[in-house]
């Protein structure tokens, strides 16, 4: 067989893939290989299914996300790939400026709201900024409609379970919105349905999410006039010392989302943000736990709609290198390696391993040579973020000397990044 770059023949021509699950990966993964397929050579179907209906998954998603381009692992330099990195920019709640100054940073507060350090990367050439803060469900617009032009997507329909066949094809199948069961047949699956993925549930029996220690508290305030400072500006994280942390970003204008963290020793029973009871214990505790922490903390707890308030436990998972003993199904984004809101990598990481499994695909002339490619890159970064935000929980809930040699270390680093920036 001859390498699709002969411009003859690709082992993929005329074979059917399926994706499970429209989120960041597996949309990236549909644009990246209509993307970089090589005209000449007739192409393979793609199919993606996904178990939200079109209007509830992107019009929920009430909260942003974090996209950096600081390096060729970064989101914003896979967008610049996928050719979507100036329609999502223009979209951006905040902007990290290319000298390092001004507003659009991350930035690590004291209780008191006095910034310790505020993070400044250096952006890698041909990009317009080192980092941005998007609403999650405009990041989902632009890639859902992007995939749209040339792939179809089938909402409503989810992938639970998938079974190889004699001939080495898959059979997956699949349960619509009313619950009726139906089988479909597939060449390969990309499984991009999430850190619950049904898929990895299906054929990694063992391979579950761990609770990572710590857990959240979150809601969206939203305010009459613009949001009170310096959450207007920047967005980031407070240390107490007193074991509690919180995250503060903007949405839009006049919005923000929270969540207070706590250590705990096993993750919490489901939250039911519908139950009064439930919802006035919630803010009874969230208002104790960030007792110390200064207004506006108080103004964004008495804007925040109850309905939006939720409990996150923490979890994460090792990624795994594919050993295709299971067929040909590939696991990218949280499917293989989910991680913690602590990690602020996620997006990133689902839109980088979208284009690499398209570029290998493309490259390659057999799948495991494409797929052992892959891993090569996917693996190590994933590592690489778990351990991060492991250390963000750490230090995040740091109390006693702990917390102040941190609250010193970062102060210090701080002062010397902004006398440089200077």
């Amino acid at each position: 067989m001859m390498d699709a770059r002969e411009g003859q023949v690709h082992f993929l021509s005329g074979k059917k893939i399926v994706v499970a699950g429209a989120g960041v990966a597996g949309l990236a993964f549909a644009i990246a290989l209509r993307k970089l397929w090589p005209p000449s050579i007739e192409p393979p179907v793609i199919i993606i299914y996904d178990r939200d209906a079109k209007e509830s998954s992107i019009g929920r998603e009430g909260y942003s996300l974090s996209l950096n381009g600081i390096d060729h692992d970064s989101g914003l330099y896979a967008l610049r790939q996928l050719g979507l990195l100036d329609e999502i920019v223009d979209l951006a709640v905040f902007r990290v400026e290319d000298q390092g100054r001004g507003t659009g940073h991350f930035t690590m507060w004291t209780h008191e709201f006095r910034p310790m350090i505020s993070v400044r990367p250096k952006v890698i050439k041909d990009l317009p900024t080192a980092g941005i803060r998007i609403a999650r469900k405009d990041l989902r617009r632009i890639l859902v409609e992007a995939t749209s032009a040339s792939t179809e997507i089938r909402w409503g329909t989810a992938c639970t379970s998938v079974k190889q066949l004699e001939d080495g094809r898959l059979r997956i199948r699949l349960v619509n919105e009313e619950s009726v069961e139906a089988d479909e047949e597939c060449d390969i699956l990309v499984a991009a349905d999430g850190a619950s993925s049904k898929i990895r549930a299906c054929l990694r029996l063992e391979d579950k999410l761990q609770f990572a220690g710590s857990v959240q508290m979150a809601g969206s305030a939203r305010f009459e006039a613009e949001i009170p400072s310096p959450l207007d500006a920047n967005w980031g994280g407070v240390l107490t010392g007193t074991g509690a942390a919180c995250f503060f970003s903007r949405i839009d204008q006049h919005s923000l989302v929270w969540a207070l963290s706590i250590l705990e020793s096993e993750p919490r029973p489901k939250y039911d943000n519908s139950n009064p009871q439930e919802v006035e214990e919630f803010f009874c505790q969230v208002r104790e736990l960030g007792r110390d922490i200064s207004e506006p903390f108080k103004a964004i707890l008495d804007a925040t709609d109850p309905s939006t308030t939720l409990v996150l436990n923490a979890k994460d998972k090792q990624p795994f290198p594919h050993d295709m003993k299971t067929g040909p199904v590939l696991f990218i984004g949280d499917a293989n390696h989910a991680v913690s809101p602590f990690a602020g990598n996620g997006a990133n990481l689902a839109l980088k391993d979208g284009w690499d499994l398209a570029e290998q695909l493309c490259q390659s002339s057999k799948l495991s040579e494409a797929v052992k490619a892959y891993d090569k890159r996917s693996v190590p970064r994933a590592i690489a973020t778990l351990k991060s935000s492991h250390w963000r929980i750490k230090v995040g809930h740091a109390t006693g000397s702990s917390y102040w040699m941190y609250r010193i270390f970062f102060t210090v680093v701080g002062t010397i990044i902004g006398l440089l920036g200077r």
